[in-house]
Parts: structure tokens; C-alpha cells; sequence
């Protein structure tokens, strides 16, 4: 496949009846310079039957990853970026829900940033012109999580857990080379290994917060509920070795 501009990851679990084809269709149709990787978690549907009908219709920009058995978003979204990050598809890479809640031309449209930073993240500030429809109660635990994240990590972020980051290539190495801890919570884990990596400060002026101009709430999430309780356990040892890995970068360590 020819080089892209940029490549998208998007993770699936039984996907089948959610996987909105038409919304795929009209931006690759649009956008030829950007490829979409799409990982198969060991899904139970027919999940890839609609992988297959978009990979026939645009082979130069649809690549098929599976995994043999279910691992997780996190290790899906792993899976995709190093495969993409390793093949060279592109310079610049992002991942994204396979709900496409966050819109792909939205996604897109983060790529210019990169021209003067390293990793951008979209987030669902509600602003003057935006839309964000999400229930209410899925906000306020977003708001109470956030916060808890925001004080582990020492670092202003609004949203970390919006399904739409985009970065350079070359910061794969450093985001996604080791494993993660958390299957849902391992966008906190990618801001923890930015900070620990470059430090505070060069961090900040690498990061790039993006309120979104949409972002549509479109089903039930794929966390369990009792992942609350878990939750907060991942939290836990993310703080842990968060503070660990900040020891260098820490006077009161």
C-alpha cells in the first residue's frame, strides 16, 4: 500500500451491527491519503464479514489485523499503532472508536497540529458552536475520573479519556512498546509515559488539547459496570508507577 498521511487504528469487539459502513465509505472515498487499520480482538460476531466488504471496496486503505483471542482495547489499539508504526504506513498515526462517536474527518482534521506538536488529543469541552450528547450520568463519573487523573499525573487535562488521539510516528516507541496495565484506562497510561519520558515541561510544550466539534454518544459503552470498582485499582497502580517513573523528574520524590 502506498504511504499515507495518516493512519487511524480503530479497535473492535462485535462490531457487526455497530460498525457504521456508510460514515467509512464517504471519508475514505474523500480521503485517499489516509489508511485505516482495523483490529479484529477475537470478536464472536461476524465482525469481520464487514471488515471484508471494506477491504474490497478499498484495498489501498483498509489493512486487517486479529487477534487469535480477546486482549482488550488497550492491546488492540497496541497492536495497531506498532503494525502501522513498524510497516512505515504512515508519518502520522491515531486510534479511534470503532462507534466513530468522535468522526473520522473530525480525526483528520487534528493532523495539521502535528505540524508543531507530537501528540494531540481531542477532547469534549462543550463550547460556543460544539456538540457533545452524552447522558448525564456518563459525564458526571467522566468529570469525577478526570479529576482523580488529572491529580495523579500533576497535569491540567480536561479530558484524557475521549477515544481520539493522534500523534507522530516516532512517538511509538516511547507510548506503545510495553504492554499496558489497564484494558480501558490506558489513555492515562500514554500521558503517564510522555511525562516520564520528556519530563514535565517538554511534555506540556509537546501536547495539544483540541476540543472537539462533535462528539456523539451513540450506544452502550463496552465497559462493564462493575469495572467501576476495578476502576479505581487500575487507578491505584497507575498512580504507583506514575510517581515512580517521575522520581528523576521529581524534587520531592
Amino acid at each position: 500500500m502506498e504511504r499515507a498521511s495518516l493512519a487511524i487504528v480503530i479497535p473492535c469487539y462485535n462490531e457487526y451491527s455497530r460498525l457504521p459502513l456508510g460514515e467509512f465509505r464517504r471519508f475514505l472515498k474523500v480521503r485517499q491519503d489516509v489508511a485505516i487499520c482495523l483490529v479484529d480482538d477475537a470478536s464472536t460476531d461476524n465482525t469481520p464479514e464487514r471488515f471484508q466488504e471494506l477491504q474490497e471496496e478499498y484495498p489501498k486503505q483498509i489493512q486487517i489485523l486479529q487477534h487469535s483471542e480477546n486482549k482488550g482495547k488497550a492491546e488492540a489499539v497496541r497492536t495497531g499503532v506498532l503494525h502501522c508504526f513498524q510497516q512505515e504506513t504512515a508519518p502520522n498515526l491515531a486510534y479511534l472508536d470503532a462507534d466513530l462517536a468522535t468522526s473520522l474527518e473530525e480525526c483528520a482534521s487534528l493532523l495539521p497540529y502535528l505540524e508543531h506538536k507530537s501528540f494531540v488529543f481531542a477532547s469534549r469541552i462543550l463550547k460556543v458552536g460544539s456538540v457533545v450528547e452524552r447522558r448525564f450520568s456518563r459525564f458526571l463519573i467522566g468529570r469525577i475520573i478526570a479529576t482523580v487523573i488529572s491529580n495523579i499525573l500533576g497535569l491540567k487535562v480536561y479530558d484524557t479519556q475521549c477515544g481520539c488521539k493522534v500523534m507522530k510516528s516516532e512517538m511509538t516507541p516511547i507510548l506503545f512498546e510495553d504492554p499496558f496495565h489497564s484494558r480501558w484506562l490506558f489513555d492515562v497510561e500514554l500521558f503517564s509515559r510522555i511525562l516520564a519520558h520528556y519530563g514535565p515541561e517538554k511534555a506540556i510544550s509537546l501536547m495539544e488539547e483540541v476540543p472537539v466539534k462533535r462528539w456523539v454518544d451513540k450506544g452502550e459503552s463496552k465497559v462493564r459496570l462493575t469495572y467501576f470498582f476495578g476502576l479505581w485499582k487500575d487507578l491505584w497502580v497507575i498512580r504507583r508507577r506514575h510517581r515512580k517513573a517521575m522520581v528523576p523528574w521529581s524534587k520531592n520524590p
